[in-house]
């Protein structure tokens, strides 16, 4: 393995090329325990990306990774587009949990707790990445909930979510259990989008009505079925989807929701199991899949951390008709054997070449799905367009 240093700062950058000796080889991952239809295939797109976790592309095709506690940064390039990541940058350690990144302009934007960072230039810079600038100080620095899932939105403005922070609880501050919105070229305070929403940790844009669509995680405590984890469907803004009074369609929370008239709030498009801990989501914008999985919302389910029998562990595939989602299933199971699991999903982001790429912080690294219709399905005449 190939190593460099720029010069000693609060953040430190390194090049890992991964050619990498067999003397420190990872171990090899049970890939062959993941089941997914047919057709559909699971390989490693990039490994020692310890903590990998929300994703995003560059213009240029750098897979850009953010982290939690590893406060680490990285940039992923695919130099023959083979469908391997070839070089791993880390642009930048030290941060404080830089869960989010979003890319836009040529500028990469890392969000901290409580600072958003902007990277300029980034994908001419990766071997040398620039001193990142400060572009906004005006999120909370509460732990608790504090990491986040960032995106462009289609109106050019950056969405941020800021979480509860706590389990459950009602602050003073209106900014919590939100999401909010920002030009980060003008700065500003953030400007509330939606609320009542404990924790999302993943959001999308339907690529036609170009709506907000968002996981959101329940709360804890209440034992192993309930409340349940939440797809919601936000297309205008100044919305409330119900926390901390109201869970799920329509439930007054036993604590908070006394004499509360749930109805007033949006109830979620699909509840999702208790505890599966729905995070990052996308909706299928790419031309590799069969044509039914196009405008279809995956889900990376990363698992329960207290529930009796452990559940989640997954990818899995909400079907939709209009803004109704007709069926939820398994996508990608394997991860959980048993009650260990031996990976977990984090985020999903649609590749240029339309594979599916998941992120596992547990397994430091991320997957690539890819799709081959089998024989049988191909014309006489034709063959696969993977081939």
């Amino acid at each position: 393995m190939n190593q460099r240093a720029a010069t000693p700062a609060w953040w430190t950058l390194s090049l890992f090329v991964l050619s990498v000796a067999p003397a420190i080889a990872q171990p090899a991952l049970p890939l062959s325990r993941i089941r997914l239809p047919e057709g559909f295939r699971i390989e490693i797109y990039s490994r020692r990306l310890d903590g990998a976790r929300s994703m995003t592309f560059g213009k240029e095709g750098t897979l850009f990774v953010g982290t939690r506690k590893e406060g680490k940064v990285y940039a992923v390039v695919d130099r023959d587009r083979d469908g391997v990541g070839d070089v791993v940058y880390t642009l930048a350690t030290g941060l404080n949990e830089p869960n989010g990144v979003a890319f836009k302009d040529g500028h990469l934007y890392v969000q901290e707790i409580s600072r958003l960072l902007r990277f300029d230039n980034i994908e001419k810079h990766l071997d040398a990445p620039p001193r990142p600038k400060v572009i906004s100080r005006d999120f909370p620095s509460d732990a608790h909930h504090g990491w986040k899932f960032i995106a462009f939105g289609p109106d050019g403005l950056l969405y941020v979510p800021v979480g509860a922070p706590c389990n459950i609880c009602v602050r003073r501050e209106r900014i919590y259990a939100t999401i909010t919105r920002l030009d980060p070229d003008k700065g500003g305070q953030p400007e509330i989008f939606a609320e009542g929403i404990r924790n999302t940790v993943g959001f999308d844009w339907h690529p036609k009505t170009r709506e907000l669509w968002f996981t959101e995680n329940g709360r804890d405590w209440l034992g192993d079925d309930l409340p349940p984890d939440e797809l919601n469907h936000a297309p205008r803004p100044g919305m409330h989807f119900g926390y901390p009074a109201c869970y799920g369609k329509g439930n007054p929370d036993p604590e908070f929701g006394r004499g509360k008239d749930c109805s007033q709030f949006t109830p979620p498009v699909l509840e999702l199991p208790a505890h599966v801990a729905a995070l990052g989501m996308r909706f299928y914008t790419g031309k590799m899949f069969p044509k039914e999985f196009q405008n279809q919302i995956f889900i990376a389910e990363h698992g329960s951390w207290n529930r009796t029998v452990p559940v989640g562990y997954r990818v899995t595939l909400v079907r939709l008709e209009g803004n109704r989602a007709v069926r939820y299933e398994p996508f990608a199971t394997g991860w959980l054997q048993g009650r260990e699991a031996w990976g977990r999903p984090v985020d999903v982001q649609v590749a240029p070449d339309g594979s599916l790429l998941v992120s596992d912080d547990k397994a430091g690294v991320i997957y690539r799905i890819s799709y081959k219709a089998p024989a049988s399905e191909v014309p006489e005449g034709r063959v696969g367009e993977n081939d």
